[in-house]
């Protein structure tokens, strides 16, 4: 005679855990390249202004070529704007609303540790390792300064500026 038992209870249970993991992964992938998308724009955005501050001039010698900081810091204020509203309005637009007020206040002041710490390599490159130019004012600022500040903006826009919706039971 075949045994027609249901399947153990635990089966149902792993299945609908692998499911929200697939789910939760799958969504997380989503965002993150949502997120990836618009701060690639940023990114153009931050770079053109930063190497126009610094470069765009007569004999390569920028407005602020002497302040690479001050340049740094121009460009990611005018990138941050951008990224803003890509966030809020495609990336995170599933998140709760919190109000434009503090999401954008706390966004800026994210951001500002971002930029900190593109300042914080931009700055060990030039003053402490003595590298400075194109080549080497890039590198610090926009690919580790960068790589950085982004993995922790993801990480603090998903937790504070942009938090998930809370489930009520």
């Amino acid at each position: 005679m075949l045994d027609t038992a249901p399947p153990p209870r635990r089966t149902p249970r792993l299945l609908g855990a692998a499911t929200r993991v697939w789910y939760g992964l799958h969504h997380l992938i989503r965002e993150a390249t949502k997120f990836a998308t618009v701060g690639g724009i940023g990114f153009v955005v931050d770079l053109l202004i930063f190497n126009a501050l610094l470069f765009a001039g007569d004999d390569g010698v920028g407005p602020l070529h002497d302040s690479p900081l001050w340049a740094k810091t121009i460009a990611v204020v005018a990138a941050t704007g951008v990224t803003y509203t890509g966030n809020r309005l495609w990336t995170f637009r599933h998140r709760a609303r919190t109000g434009v007020a503090r999401e954008y206040a706390l966004f800026f002041v994210l951001n500002g540790v971002g930029l900190g710490i593109a300042l914080a390599c931009l700055g060990f490159s030039r003053y402490v390792l003595g590298l400075s130019g194109p080549l080497a004012d890039n590198i610090a600022a926009n690919v580790v300064g960068l790589l950085l500040g982004t993995l922790f903006r993801f990480w603090s826009y998903r937790t504070w500026v942009f938090p998930a919706i809370q489930q009520t039971t």
